[in-house]
């Protein structure tokens, strides 16, 4: 059998690497995508597999990402957009004039998606979207103030990027599920990782304290529901669209559920990004 193209972003460390090498002991080709150059072909030499580097703070990186994975596999049966960060206590704007929460963890990934379209729709391919529960409990998605100019906090920030990556799989769900493509958002869980650990993150210091080992899960644990989704088929044990917290259907807002705002976000995503 050949093995499918697993291409995993975010997948330098965290649970991007642990999910990089449980699907590569499983069988799968995974093309490690990650930021940092050095990271990134370490683990790549590691696995025996191919590695790209972009940085999702520039869009065109991630432009660049497209056009290589594009020109290099021709299937592509897993697209797991697990790139994420938290940025500081003050606003600031990415060279492409976005705030970089919103760009890192929302914006990039919908354009690689975008990208990827037609090969993604052709391979019948699964896109998992990290997200979490910050989604629910902080999150709060403004068509008309995307990206935070008006009362900025970074956990605010945080959270409507992750609720914005819930409705962008739901939306994928309802816009091509009927062409083959299954999409579908899940929370990993707090995670003892290099996650949140730069200067004016909210939660710096339990990241960098010693007591994460002991109170946050192993990257593993948190890799596991994404390894899950990754090699489970469609319908089998997950549905496109949801949205999943160990294996199971994750408890959701009412944002979730509105049609409205998710179709309204994507016209927003593809009008910022000039996709039209």
């Amino acid at each position: 059998m050949t093995a499918r193209t697993v291409v995993l972003t975010g997948a330098s460390d965290g649970i991007g690497a642990a999910a990089a090498r449980a699907l590569t002991r499983a069988g799968d080709q995974v093309v490690v995508v990650g930021r940092s150059p050095a990271k990134t072909a370490a683990l790549a030499a590691e696995l025996g597999t191919e590695h790209l580097v972009a940085d999702f703070a520039r869009l065109d990186e991630v432009r660049g990402l497209a056009s290589a994975l594009l020109s290099t596999y021709p299937q592509i049966d897993v697209l797991a957009n697990n790139a994420g960060a938290i940025f500081g206590a003050t606003r600031t704007v990415t060279a492409d004039g976005f705030e970089p929460t919103f760009q890192v963890n929302y914006l990039a990934p919908f354009l690689l998606t975008e990208l990827l379209h037609d090969r993604l729709v052709a391979s019948r391919a699964t896109v998992i979207n990290t997200s979490s529960v910050a989604g629910a409990r902080f999150g709060r998605l403004d068509l008309d103030d995307l990206q935070s100019s008006r009362g900025y906090s970074a956990t605010r920030a945080y959270g409507s990027s992750k609720l914005a990556q819930i409705l962008h799989a739901k939306e994928l769900d309802r816009r091509y599920g009927a062409d083959g493509l299954a999409a579908v958002s899940f929370h990993p869980g707090g995670i003892a990782s290099n996650f949140s650990t730069t200067d004016g993150s909210p939660w710096r210091f339990l990241y960098r304290s010693r007591l994460k080992n002991l109170v946050l899960n192993s990257t593993e644990q948190g890799a596991d529901t994404l390894v899950w989704l990754a090699q489970t088929p469609p319908h089998e044990g997950w549905e496109p669209g949801g949205y999943y917290v160990k294996r199971r259907p994750g408890r959701v807002v009412s944002a979730v559920e509105d049609a409205g705002l998710a179709a309204g976000l994507w016209e927003r995503s593809v009008g910022m990004l000039g996709l039209g």
